[in-house]
């Protein structure tokens, strides 16, 4: 803005629309900031209100997290150690960080009151993710001075609250934090995300595939490879010192032996089957595992089948990416509807579709939403507003209304179809999007046969 000249000779201060003064770039970028962060702890407030005071007890799953930890500190038995876990080894940690916290505040006497009885652990669990979610809201959105960085932080809080108690109330939490960060890396630190990722497979299994997603588009693939391994063999290397033998694998075979779990994709036919008293189908509760599954005539086969097909379907996602970066396309521009591709598809291709799986779709679309930003890669405006209206069913569907649609209510049977046919939109759209990343041969942004291949080897 120019800097007109007073009578007296003195130069005016720019002038804002309203005839103020203009405020200075810090000030506006402050404020963006607070209001970001403000938005980040109403959202979380409400969430841990929900958490709490919320119709259908949604932290079910944090007082068995409570159990485990309880027998390694009172015990001394590890789940994972001793004996067979469904979680990879690291999953211990955020669940002991969270009974650490409740030792802390039993310590302090202004606060043990409000941190006695079985309570407690699930106060520090929720402090826990709740500080991790900031540590990645911080990361992702800066000093809230970069639109498409803040954009994305406020699609986040969007999503997390149409996602609902969920979005804290499991061990998926961590990862999805982990994540996040380590996608905002990715471009500039590939070896750092993968380190990140692999911590974070190491909590949950499937942190793992944006690993494989960075190792086919990046230039570093080799290094990013040697991290992901290295790392992994040093978790592994530490638990067999302890004695853990094979039960350090044993999340791997804890989880063939589960049948169809009633929200999963596959399912959705046996719950119209069990709704119209054919083909046998029923729900029952599985008290091995502790959920609910669906039984039924093909329920066994079926349930056999879909580890191959999920393990075809992620192979096939890759090998369409690879040919997309084999002929042009940009691998900065293809990683998030790959790795958006990868995760939609360990959701809709698998036998248990445990309502926190819908958390993980929040990295690609923030990876997406960045990327896009800078001018690489297809907008994730479709993208993001489905995986919303996803999060919003599946807030329907649990913790509220969980009981209807065990009862195979008409009505909650219809929002889980709904739901889970636009698990399939989104893979839809992120496979074509992946397509649509390679130029045309001889289009004016095709790079030429030479230039492909350097291409498909790094991130340009």
């Amino acid at each position: 803005m120019p800097v007109s000249v007073g009578s007296g000779g003195e130069q005016e201060q720019p002038r804002g629309l309203d005839g103020g003064p203009a405020d200075a770039p810090w000030r506006r970028a402050a404020r963006a900031s607070l209001v970001l962060w403000a938005g980040f702890l109403l959202v979380h407030a409400v969430l841990i209100a929900l958490n709490i005071f919320g119709y259908g007890w949604p932290l079910g799953d944090i007082t068995v997290y409570r159990f485990w930890t309880d027998q390694a500190t009172g015990a001394d038995y590890w789940v994972g150690i001793d004996a067979p876990w469904v979680y990879p080894i690291l999953a211990l940690v955020p669940m002991l960080a969270a009974q650490l916290g409740t030792q802390i505040a039993d310590a302090i006497p202004a606060l043990s009151l409000a941190t006695v009885g079985p309570d407690a652990y699930v106060a520090g669990w929720l402090v826990t993710v709740t500080l991790l979610n900031a540590l990645a809201f911080g990361v992702l959105t800066g000093r809230g001075t970069r639109p498409g960085r803040a954009a994305a932080g406020w699609w986040w809080l969007l999503f997390l609250l149409a996602l609902g108690p969920i979005a804290l109330g499991r061990i998926d939490s961590v990862t999805v934090s982990l994540s996040v960060v380590a996608v905002t890396l990715i471009a500039s630190r590939p070896r750092v995300a993968a380190l990140i990722l692999t911590i974070a497979a190491w909590i949950k299994v499937w942190p793992g595939a944006i690993v494989i997603a960075i190792v086919a588009a990046s230039r570093d693939r080799w290094r990013v490879l040697a991290t992901a391994v290295g790392a992994s063999i040093a978790v592994v290397a530490v638990t067999l010192s302890f004695g853990s033998g094979a039960n350090v694998f044993s999340f791997v075979t804890e989880q063939t032996g589960r049948g169809l779990q009633v929200e999963a994709p596959v399912t959705t036919a046996w719950m119209w089957l069990a709704w119209a008293g054919l083909a046998d189908a029923s729900v029952y509760y599985d008290d091995s595992i502790l959920t609910w599954q669906v039984s039924g005539e093909g329920t066994g086969l079926v349930g056999s089948l879909m580890t191959p097909v999920l393990l075809l379907a992620v192979a096939a996602i890759t090998a369409v990416a690879l040919v997309s970066l084999r002929r042009g396309a940009d691998a900065a521009a293809l990683l998030p509807p790959l790795v958006l591709a990868l995760l939609t598809g360990m959701i809709a291709f698998q036998k248990v579709g445990s309502p926190q799986f819908i958390s993980w779709l929040a990295v690609p679309v923030i990876l997406g939403l960045v990327t896009h930003s800078e001018r690489r890669g297809a907008r994730f405006v479709v993208p993001a507003a489905l995986v919303v209206l996803i999060a919003g069913l599946t807030h329907v569907i649990y913790p509220y209304l969980y009981g209807y649609l065990l009862g195979v209510f008409p009505a909650m049977l219809l929002v889980l179809t709904l739901r889970n046919l636009l698990l399939f939109v989104v893979l839809g759209w992120a496979v074509v999007a992946i397509v649509s990343s390679a130029p045309r041969s001889g289009e004016p942004g095709d790079p030429g046969p030479r230039e492909r291949l350097r291409g498909a080897r790094a991130f340009r």
